[in-house]
């Protein structure tokens, strides 16, 4: 007679393991928002008509809440990531010392905005 692990949602009573769960959830989301990228292309090459739907629909209600929804999960993902990073990486030695991990998540998220809003206001300049 074997075991059999009963599958009554142990993982659920763990943090560590919900918000592992959290962080592999958002690939789907991720996958999604590539969709709709790619059916934007798709539309793009189907004609001036079609690639204005598509921009309608970006525009309608339930767009704009799909691509807010799909920012949060991005931003949590982004963050979650960051976390993550100087756990899995060798050691960073400065000065003889070994750097903070919070050092290194705290840079992370800090280049990554930089980074987004210097593309937001290139975009804004662009247009």
């Amino acid at each position: 007679m074997s075991y059999i692990r009963p599958m009554d949602g142990w993982w659920k009573k763990n943090p560590f393991f919900m918000r592992y769960m959290a962080r592999e959830a958002t690939a789907v989301f991720v996958y999604l928002y590539g969709l709709l990228l790619v059916a934007g292309l798709v539309c793009l090459a189907n004609g001036e008509a079609a690639f204005n739907g598509w921009l309608a629909w970006l525009r309608a209600p339930f767009g704009i809440a799909f691509q807010l929804v799909c920012l949060a999960v991005f931003l949590y993902h982004t963050w979650s990531w960051f976390v993550i990073m100087p756990k899995t990486m060798p050691p960073l030695m400065v000065a003889g010392k070994r750097l903070a991990p919070s050092a290194i998540t705290f840079t992370g998220v800090g280049i990554a905005t930089f980074a987004s809003l210097a593309l937001v206001v290139l975009a804004l300049v662009l247009t």
